[in-house]
């Protein structure tokens, strides 16, 4: 008898801890899959995620968020145009390949998911939103809502899937324009800190100038998440190369995405700049490549670029430079599969 009041006495307490904390609202909610990568087709451990290209596009649609839909194109015609030049990154080694577009730029995670099933590639969406354009890619709703409703949102995608798909984002994309941030630029930031917070997705934020990148850094370690939580996006347009090293000191992803068959010599110096400088451990490299144009027509088919700057000419360059197989291990390897795997930064 004492025995089994002794068991009832613990069930009561579990229950009643339970109940507290259910009933906290301050308390962070668990965060599945964490210690992943969330790709279209679902988790994989990180060390599945091989070689990668940390920022690409499969297709875009620049006509503003006011107009933009699944109205204006075709999948498949989308899925036939971008295949071979998937099935070309493939060929080249590559088994991860990060998609950047946003919602209301043209994301459609069904066309993602066709591509990553007949490619055998590990492709991430996200979640988030653009405001650079002058915030021509931003529905009306970005502009009345709080910081907070807008996390909320990106928080549902996380939890329930994206456009009532059960395909979850793998990382927080969003934008701001140049110069100091716009009210509605910082709140943006804002939303995706909140966001982290209670997903563990990295943020990966399109910066391309110095104080605008600087004003990034500053917004989200001012929501208490840490700098290793944030990719600097478009790094390498950013002139003033001290603020390279300055973003780096701080922690934050240093992500060099510009490579094109005319960039080699100038992302051989950045990258062994960086290397010397002792931040190989916090280099993203990528070429911003592709994509379909929706609404441009078969003409803007011929514009299209493929994804193999890299492996043709940026890594044999490397390796010309000096920079050994190990190097390039962390660059495409490493630090990808770090940068992306789902866990909290809490300053």
């Amino acid at each position: 008898m004492k025995k089994l009041i002794f068991i009832l006495i613990c069930l009561l307490a579990t229950a009643s801890s339970a109940a507290k904390t259910e009933n906290n609202s301050t308390a962070i909610k668990p965060t599945s899959n964490r210690g992943t990568i969330m790709t279209v087709l679902g988790p994989i451990q990180s060390s599945e995620f091989g070689k990668v290209l940390a920022h690409e596009h499969v297709m875009v649609d620049f006509i503003g968020a006011a107009k933009t839909g699944r109205h204006r194109y075709k999948q498949d015609d989308v899925v036939e145009t971008m295949l071979p030049y998937l099935h070309a990154v493939r060929q080249r080694g590559f088994t991860g390949f990060v998609d950047c577009t946003p919602a209301w730029l043209g994301r459609d995670v069904e066309v993602l998911r066709r591509l990553a099933k007949q490619t055998d590639l590990h492709i991430l969406t996200n979640t988030g939103y653009y405001g650079t354009g002058n915030d021509k890619y931003l529905p009306a709703h970005a502009f009345r809502e709080t910081d907070g409703q807008l996390a909320a949102r990106w928080i549902r995608e996380w939890e329930h899937g994206i456009d009532g798909t059960k395909i979850k984002p793998g990382f927080i994309k969003t934008s701001v324009d140049k110069g100091p941030l716009s009210k509605i630029d910082r709140k943006l930031v804002r939303a995706a800190a909140k966001a982290h917070l209670q997903t563990g997705l990295t943020i990966a934020c399109h910066t391309g100038e110095a104080r605008a990148a600087l004003g990034v850094l500053e917004t989200v370690r001012a929501e208490g998440v840490d700098a290793s939580a944030l990719i600097i996006v478009h790094a390498d347009g950013i002139n003033k190369e001290n603020v390279h090293v300055k973003l780096a000191e701080a922690g934050a992803w240093i992500e060099y995405d510009g490579v094109s068959d005319k960039s080699i010599k100038k992302h051989v110096r950045l990258i062994k700049k960086m290397l010397e400088a002792g931040f190989g451990n916090q280099l993203l490299i990528s070429h911003d490549a592709g994509w379909y144009r929706v609404g441009e027509g078969q003409a803007a088919k011929k514009k299209i670029r493929p994804y193999n700057a890299i492996s043709d000419k940026l890594i044999p360059a490397l390796k010309a430079a000096g920079v050994g197989d190990a190097e390039l291990h962390k660059l495409f390897e490493e630090n990808p599969a770090k940068a992306f795997t789902i866990r909290v930064r809490n300053k």
